[in-house]
């Protein structure tokens, strides 16, 4: 494309390659850190479980 920049293409591809790992990676950890977000903050409550 004459408009364009002069970059190469296959540059081009390992960059948007590399920034979709990257958002995948980062999803991946921002759900586990909630998902133990959550385990963590309810734990108490099943410790609370008292036997009379």
């Amino acid at each position: 494309m004459p408009q364009m920049a002069p970059m190469n293409w296959l540059f081009l591809y390992l960059f948007f390659s590399m920034m979709f790992i990257l958002f995948n990676f980062m999803n991946f950890y921002i759900f586990l850190i909630k998902k133990n977000n959550l385990t963590i903050k309810f734990m108490p409550m099943k410790s609370m479980n008292w036997k009379w």
